[in-house]
């Protein structure tokens, strides 16, 4: 796919600051960056938050598996004659029949096996990780799309709402804005809580204030930020009334937000980000009925969730809007592979993400979920992460807000890797398996021997082109264990022995990512 070009001087990116990804970005402000992104793009991107961590293992199914799910999942595993059949070895839980008709309607892409290294498993951490791109170590302030809005707006709130951008930024569906949006000064999101009236909130006098002291520099704030927000929602309400649905949606929560974005989009708001939300994901007991493994509290969940995203997209496509408009759902972690005594599951590592819209390379991307046999399953293992969630970031943020990727870089990871995930809309409703990037496609041959090993292994695996290669030892925790190779190798075949006599005998995954692709695969040592 081939990208609008904006950047004409890319060279000066060198110099950009690191500290944009975290607090200070004061060095950078006044650089010109506007000119790098496309400040007249009407493109949107909905972001889906499922709160509490989504069992991925029970929303997509690798039936190949399902010997060794069975003995691990008795009381969980959907009934393989249940359930929604994407291939002969995938398939999805049979509430996500909403899902399944925009998969079939090429207007869905599944990844599988997304997290990040390290996984943090606490719900409130993790969800940090995630909703600032930072690695699992670090601790930053931004949002990964607040810092794409500082980029363009750096002296937000001050002068804002204003002709030019008359409406925020951001919305998120709500009473708590989302951390995803947050900048260097403020949080470009305005949270929608009810229906899309207001009542405006006294402003207070406006007398002078003391703003060589903290008093009157917080009060002057806090002024500036209830202007702002009556401002929007005058705004928003006349959009509101200009927009429509077209279609029906679900009596829920998430229906009822997702319809009111759809009204705000048809009515011709510019906020370029809405995030909605469905709670309840943390099903550590009860997730389902005894002896019906296909009712339940999750199954109830993931249904809202489909039925509303099908609806939203339904509604899209009929009034004509559904070019403008990507979705992306996540949540904080998956959760693990056995389940517990209480019929639900525990918190785990990486799990499946759905991308929705029409203007995606539909499919899937990436391997069944890799699942150890009853003997060989350690406590509290997690299904391996194969896909960094920060690469699909940085992937939306080129090919959907149209950013070059020495900017990404700076915004997400030095080390981001570009996936072809979106495709250009020219091609809406098409799934031309044999013309998939290379990307999305391409092997590497990954091969071990022995395995299981008791002191080293071969491993070898092949590279059509010169790449940079990331090899590394995962545990089933989402812990990175050991780097084998982290540098630029050359084509062809490539071999090295690995001695693990830093690992403990166990079940671990081997990750290799090269250029654009990841290969995993268990990794087994014994005394």
């Amino acid at each position: 796919m081939k990208r609008r070009k904006f950047l004409q001087a890319a060279a000066t990116l060198a110099g950009m600051p690191v500290l944009l990804k975290g607090v200070g970005v004061s060095a950078w402000r006044s650089s010109s960056l506007m000119r790098y992104i496309n400040p007249e793009s009407d493109r949107v991107l909905v972001i889906v938050r499922l709160n509490g961590g989504n069992d991925g293992l029970n929303t997509v199914l690798p039936i190949d598996q399902y010997d060794k799910l069975a003995a691990l999942r008795p009381d969980l595993l959907i009934p393989e004659s249940a359930a929604l059949n994407l291939t002969d070895e995938l398939a999805l839980h049979p509430a996500l029949s909403g899902l399944k008709g925009l998969y079939d309607d090429a207007r869905l892409t599944l990844i599988q096996n997304v997290g990040y290294p390290n996984q943090n498993r606490s719900h409130f951490r993790s969800t940090d990780i995630w909703t600032s791109a930072s690695p699992a170590d670090e601790q930053w302030l931004s949002g990964w799309l607040g810092r794409y809005l500082d980029l363009e707006h750096s002296s937000y709130p001050t002068g804002y709402p204003n002709a030019d951008y008359p409406h925020p930024f951001a919305i998120t569906m709500g009473s708590v804005i989302s951390q995803t949006c947050q900048g260097s000064l403020a949080n470009y999101s305005l949270a929608l809580d009810g229906p899309l009236s207001v009542n405006l909130l006294p402003e207070g006098s406006q007398g002078d204030l003391p703003m060589d002291q903290p008093y009157g520099y917080e009060v002057a704030f806090l002024r500036g930020a209830i202007a702002q927000t009556n401002a929007y929602s005058e705004v928003l309400v006349q959009v509101g009334k200009m927009g429509v649905n077209a279609v029906e949606y679900p009596d829920t929560n998430l229906g009822e937000q997702l319809r009111k974005v759809a009204m705000l989009v048809s009515g011709g708001s510019k906020t370029k980000i809405y995030v909605v939300s469905e709670g309840g994901f943390d099903t550590h007991a009860n997730q389902v009925v005894e002896g019906e493994p296909t009712e339940g509290n999750h199954a109830t969940r993931i249904q809202r969730v489909s039925d509303a995203i099908a609806a939203f997209q339904l509604d899209l496509k009929a009034q004509g809007l559904e070019e403008r408009v990507l979705g992306i759902t996540f949540s904080e972690f998956g959760r693990q592979i056995a389940q517990n005594g209480s019929r639900g599951t525990d918190h785990g590592t990486a799990a499946p993400l759905f991308m929705f819209g029409a203007c995606l390379n539909p499919g899937i991307v990436g391997d069944n979920a890799q699942i150890p046999s009853p003997d060989e399953i350690e406590p509290q293992a997690g299904v391996p992460m194969q896909y960094d969630f920060r690469n699909i970031y940085g992937s939306i943020l080129m090919d959907w807000f149209e950013l070059e990727e020495e900017v990404v870089q700076q915004l997400i990871f030095e080390d981001f890797q570009y996936l072809p995930l979106i495709a250009p809309c020219a091609m809406v409703g098409q799934r031309d398996e044999d013309n998939r990037p290379d990307a999305l496609s391409a092997k590497a041959d990954l091969q071990i021997n022995p395995n299981p090993f008791a002191s080293s292994v071969q491993i070898r695996f092949s590279l059509e082109q010169r790449q940079h290669v990331h090899l590394s030892v995962f545990d089933l925790l989402g812990h990175e264990r050991q780097v084998l190779l982290s540098r630029d190798l050359p084509s062809g075949k490539h071999e090295l022995t690995y001695a693990s006599d830093q690992l403990p005998a166990g079940t671990y995954a081997l990750r290799l990512q090269w250029g654009n692709g990841q290969a995993l695969t268990r990794l087994i040592t014994k005394l």
